[in-house]
């Protein structure tokens, strides 16, 4: 997993989620004394690598 300190380039991601969802992952994050972007970035790590196909992605 990569750190603040790797060189990448960060994008930003924004979504619409309810409020309920929202505490969820702040009190979840302040729990386990973690950055809300830190436990998306590992639920994304841990998701299927995509089949490549012959697509574009525009």
């Amino acid at each position: 997993m990569k750190t603040m300190g790797d060189n990448m380039k960060v994008k930003r991601l924004n979504c619409r989620i309810t409020d309920r969802r929202y505490y969820k992952l702040v009190l979840l994050s302040a729990q386990l004394d973690r950055t809300i972007s830190s436990l998306v970035d590992e639920w994304i790590d841990s998701l299927p690598e995509p089949q490549k196909e012959n697509t574009t992605v525009g």
